[in-house]
């Protein structure tokens, strides 16, 4: 709104310079723009964001088949989901065990996977996803992780197309208050012989 009114306010006044017009310009395109750009901005990283990572969550639902797998006995060698940077979180909270498990095709594995400690007792079950092949992997992705995911992208896309407005203001503004101190030190200079004595140039 105050950009609005500087615009209004120096278009018919006879102090006005060009430089305070084009600045009043500036503030209120930069205030549409975030006003409308930038929230359009987010909304469309987000939503491109969300639109991938549910593809992803619809392929890996079709490639990571959940099955039930046994503890034999706790594992010295530590299990790979364990060794993944992603998981170093849940560490203290997982324990290697070697299980045995059944692949899509019916056959029985056996391997070094990671479970909860709790369930980590020979006998004990657990849920474990596996892909086409049998080969332990990470659960899918779920949808609701996907759109806090997105809502991230989509608040930093914003965030950076503000600072991005923000900052080319600025810089226009700065070149303006630059080019008025020019236009002020050649009016001066000019001025200057005669400063203070009044009727010395003529």
């Amino acid at each position: 709104m105050r950009a609005a009114t500087g615009v209004w306010r120096w278009r018919h006044n006879p102090l006005r310079r060009s430089t305070d017009l084009i600045e009043a310009w500036v503030a209120l395109t930069a205030a549409v723009l975030l006003a409308l750009a930038v929230p359009a901005v987010g909304w469309i990283a987000g939503a491109a964001t969300d639109a991938s990572l549910q593809r992803a969550v619809r392929a890996q639902s079709l490639q990571r088949l959940p099955t039930t797998a046994r503890v034999i006995r706790l594992s010295d060698a530590p299990a790979p989901g364990l060794q993944s940077p992603e998981s170093a979180g849940d560490q203290p909270a997982r324990r290697s065990v070697v299980a045995r498990w059944s692949a899509p095709d019916g056959t029985s594995r056996t391997g070094t996977v990671a479970t909860r400690r709790e369930l980590s007792d020979p006998g004990d079950t657990f849920r474990l996803w596996t892909d086409r092949g049998g080969r332990p992997v990470q659960a899918p992705m779920r949808p609701e992780t996907a759109h806090a995911h997105a809502l991230v992208i989509g608040l930093l896309a914003a965030s950076l197309a503000g600072v991005f407005v923000e900052a080319v203001r600025r810089l226009v503004v700065r070149r303006l208050v630059h080019r008025r101190y020019q236009r002020l030190d050649r009016a001066w200079a000019k001025a200057g012989p005669d400063w203070g004595r009044t009727g010395a140039g003529s």
